[in-house]
């Protein structure tokens, strides 16, 4: 039985889980030129999805065909927003990208600064809650632009390199950090042996497991990064991280010395909320590790579609497809997942609906494999699996790797 979808699902999310759904009622377990209902399937869906391609987005919460249109004066100061819009960012697809900066400077920026002006408990923890509304947007947001080296068309190069510096300490992030670690990193050790983040060597579906991964990062990560780039001998790197968080940290250290209480409300708790937002997510997107071949991208990371973080964070589920091609544009996956979907089932990917990462890290450290096999969408083998197979599969992904096992299957026949 179909898991029901969410009516305020994307429209190239709905495509592509409409297809999945239509190959599981079918029965297609692989991509055979021989089925003539699989071809004709991927052929209507990614016309659909050729349709909606190039829409543009302005917000997050709504779709272009939501918002006013006609002659009314909502609708023509909305025409003016977008015409302007379009000639500063680099694809004018992306308006949201300066919506969303434009959100974020008139309303973070005076509140932490009239924070210091005037601080009171109540502003405080509202200043608090309204940065942890933006967190995950923003995040994803920095995210586009550490990919892309930015937003904007090159003329607003100035203003596309100031903003994350204004920013980033309001949402949690030191200055550049989540380009050093996310980029120069983990995209490079994509969840394996020598990535600061791996998920590979804990026991994924146990508490403690799950506490000493978070509380590694939050504690030593300021210098296990740093340390990680002199022993991949990238100098100039472990110099600009260590620069750039030592810089974070002094300001915040002198922030606090003129008035700490603000300084807690406005960079402290944050940089705590982020750090752990961002193991707390990390943690669901590499959780489920395959113990036959976890080097492949398809079988170390999972595909969620039907979840708000699509919407609100620029397709930050198809996490698979990010791997995949980390300079791809965010709009582009759902295409992508398409074109290479005879890839991802031989590949043994993991496609799930109706479950966010955070969830998913609470579902797995609850060891509620049934909950997680009702939201998986079965593609290949696992199509035709009970919900009894196909949690007990995903019980085998959350296996802790020996040493031994790690040399085995990252190490065995490379070069040394």
């Amino acid at each position: 039985m179909d898991s029901p979808i969410n009516p305020l699902l994307l429209k190239p999310d709905l495509i592509v889980l409409q297809n999945l759904l239509q190959d599981r009622r079918n029965g297609i377990h692989t991509q055979d030129p021989a089925n003539s209902l699989a071809p004709h399937n991927d052929q209507s869906s990614m016309q659909a999805l050729d349709e909606v391609h190039n829409e543009t987005t302005v917000f997050t919460s709504w779709d272009l065909k939501d918002l006013p249109a006609g002659k009314g004066f909502r609708a023509e100061i909305l025409r003016k927003y977008i015409a302007w819009a379009q000639g500063i960012v680099r694809n004018p697809v992306d308006v949201v990208f300066l919506t969303h900066t434009i959100l974020y400077l008139s309303t973070s920026v005076p509140s932490a600064a009239f924070l210091y002006y005037h601080f009171t408990w109540a502003h405080g923890i509202f200043h608090c809650l309204l940065q942890l509304s933006y967190c995950g947007s923003f995040t994803l947001m920095l995210h586009n632009h550490i990919h892309n080296n930015g937003l904007l068309k090159k003329r607003y190069a100035w203003f596309d390199d100031t903003w994350p510096y204004i920013l980033e300490p309001l949402m949690g992030h030191t200055w550049d950090s989540y380009y050093y670690h996310h980029v120069k990193h983990h995209h490079v050790e994509g969840n394996g042996p020598d990535d600061l983040s791996s998920t590979i060597r804990y026991q994924r579906d146990e508490l403690s497991h799950f506490l000493m991964y978070v509380g590694r990062f939050i504690t030593f990560i300021w210098i296990e990064l740093p340390l990680y780039f002199v022993r991949k001998r990238k100098y100039g790197l472990a110099f600009k991280a260590a620069a750039s968080e030592m810089a974070s940290y002094l300001f915040i250290y002198l922030a606090a010395g003129r008035n700490f209480y603000s300084t807690l409300f406005v960079l402290i708790i944050p940089l705590f909320l982020m750090r752990i937002g961002l193991m707390v997510g990390n943690y669901g997107q590499h959780a489920l590790v395959d113990d036959v071949d976890p080097d492949s991208d398809f079988r170390s990371s999972i595909t969620l579609i039907d979840v708000p973080s699509n919407r609100h964070c620029f397709n930050d589920g198809w996490h698979t497809s990010h791997h995949l091609n980390p300079l791809r544009h965010w709009k582009d996956h759902p295409r992508a997942f398409l074109k290479a979907k005879k890839e991802y089932t031989n590949g043994g990917a993991l496609v799930f609906q109706n479950i966010d990462y955070l969830m998913m890290t609470y579902r797995i450290l609850a060891k509620d494999y049934l909950f997680l096999a009702d939201c998986v969408v079965p593609i290949g083998d696992q199509i035709g699996m009970s919900k009894q197979e196909l949690a007990d599969l995903l019980r085998t992904k959350t296996r802790r790797f020996s040493e031994e096992e790690i040399q085995e299957k990252y190490y065995k026949g490379r070069k040394t």
